[in-house]
């Protein structure tokens, strides 16, 4: 009697011929086999691709985008209406160290931290009334990035690979790019959750060496293979690897026809390895920046930020369907001590931001890549005097209001929407909350967000829950 093995049992004895099996478990290939985006829009889109910059930890809109005179005016005297509750105690109204200037044509005042993305203001979409719910960093980053506060539910770029697909079969639909895990909630921010596996976010670890420099965007010994490791197969050649899938498929193809059904994690499996196999040839290529021209990597600057910024731009341009980029690992922004902090994480973060705009329109693609930039939350306009502010000069966490911009991709050049009060502590104009802003990015990729649902656990979950609107206002 012949020893037979289940599909399962064969997959796990010829791992050992995959280089990329750690890697399998990474990647998320979009379904662009089984839905084209054409098939996935309900209307016309105005982009078809989204790269997020994340300034995790909370940027101060009053020290950035939301300049308010009366900060200056009332410097040292109680906000009015009491003491407010966010995360920790707080004093009186401290007003903005830094200078703000007007840019463009419609006139942005933004602050000396951002002199170059303030040159951009004109393509600019500037919403200063962001809200969101809870005022500390996991439930809102995962309200930012998933629409809900609990880890759990699928991450943006998971609904948007799942709704459209990927323009690019060999390259992942989905992309997180940090020098570090970024926070202390780590991959559910870019989760697929309950969504099929494939639409999982790939992150990858945009550290180039054991040292980073500040001072460099290719370090000495900058490998574009060292970066992704688990694509690299030293003991099979392609052709080999490619006889593994093929068998792999048969084998596939057999457990159906005998159960007459599929095993989805396994399918995500085979999937991601099959995207893993291609990346061995466009993977290096893609993430080595050294073939850029001496204007372009100078038009970003040095920095690990730099250098993720410009990974992501050549990732969108390749068919990428979203890319995240975080500043760094843990709360870089997260300013309750001194509000001085900020000046470091703008002077990593200004030139590169304003590349990504600049670059992208020298291309071509910013028309059609939406560009987002923003926190999961602002600050307030209150210094803290609680916890670890020795120094009296930080700001607490406010998910009152605060600034998230926009750029390309059907969005107003030039606009300023909403506004939040005298002091920059709740919006009061036009607020935006966070689900709101999540219908506007998905209509503006072509899609519905009433109608992208999936139906899980006996209901239909969608990205933004039972809440949200689209914020017509935003769009040219």
């Amino acid at each position: 009697m012949k020893n037979l093995i289940t599909r399962r049992e064969a997959l796990c004895r010829m791992g050992g011929g995959f280089g990329m099996m750690a890697f399998a478990g990474l990647v998320g290939e979009s379904l662009a086999q089984a839905q084209s985006s054409k098939d996935g829009l309900h209307h016309p889109a105005r982009a078809k691709r989204v790269l997020f910059l994340f300034m995790n930890g909370g940027l101060s809109q009053v020290d950035s985008f939301d300049p308010k005179p009366m900060l200056d005016k009332y410097h040292g005297q109680p906000l009015p209406g009491g003491e407010i509750k966010t995360e920790r105690k707080t004093g009186a109204l401290m007003r903005s160290p830094f200078a703000f200037k007007k840019y463009g044509e419609c006139g942005m005042e933004v602050s000396e931290l951002f002199p170059n993305v303030g040159e951009c203001a004109d393509d600019i979409c500037w919403v200063r009334s962001v809200h969101t719910d809870i005022p500390n960093h996991e439930p809102s980053v995962l309200m930012m990035n998933t629409g809900f506060s609990q880890a759990g539910r699928p991450s943006l770029g998971s609904w948007l690979t799942y709704g459209l697909g990927s323009d690019n079969k060999d390259l992942p639909g989905f992309v997180v790019l940090c020098p570090d895990l970024p926070t202390t909630v780590g991959p559910p921010l870019w989760n697929n959750a309950f969504l099929p596996a494939v639409h999982q976010g790939t992150f990858i670890a945009d550290k180039v060496g054991d040292r980073q420099s500040d001072s460099l965007l290719i370090e000495p010994g900058f490998d574009p293979k060292k970066l992704i490791s688990y694509i690299s197969n030293d003991k099979f050649a392609l052709p080999e690897q490619r006889r593994e899938l093929d068998l792999l498929g048969k084998i596939n193809r057999m457990q159906m026809d005998r159960d007459g059904a599929k095993d989805p994690q396994l399918e995500a499996v085979i999937q991601s390895m099959e995207t893993a196999y291609r990346m061995q040839t466009e993977g290096p290529e893609v993430f080595d920046i050294r073939k850029e021209s001496p204007e372009t990597l100078k038009l970003y600057g040095p920095g690990s930020t730099a250098r993720g910024c410009l990974m992501a731009v050549r990732l969108v341009a390749r068919g990428v369907r979203m890319v995240q980029v975080y500043y760094a690992k843990g709360d870089p922004w997260d300013a309750h001590v001194d509000i001085q902090q900020h000046r470091k994480n703008a002077r990593d973060s200004d030139r590169p931001f304003a590349a990504v705009i600049k670059d992208l329109k020298g291309r071509g693609l910013l028309k059609d890549t939406l560009v987002i930039c923003g926190s999961e939350f602002g600050r307030t306009p209150v210094a803290e005097i609680g916890g670890q502010s020795a120094s009296k000069n930080g700001r607490d966490h406010n998910p009152f209001g605060f600034t998230v911009w926009l750029a390309g991709g059907g969005v107003k050049g030039g606009h300023i929407h909403g506004a939040t009060d005298d002091f920059g502590f709740k919006a009061i104009d036009k607020p935006v909350h966070v689900h709101d802003l999540h219908a506007t990015i998905l209509h503006l990729m072509g899609i519905d967000h009433t109608k992208l649902t999936y139906r899980y656990s006996g209901r239909d979950f969608r990205l933004t829950d039972v809440e949200g609107k689209v914020v017509q206002d935003l769009i040219a």
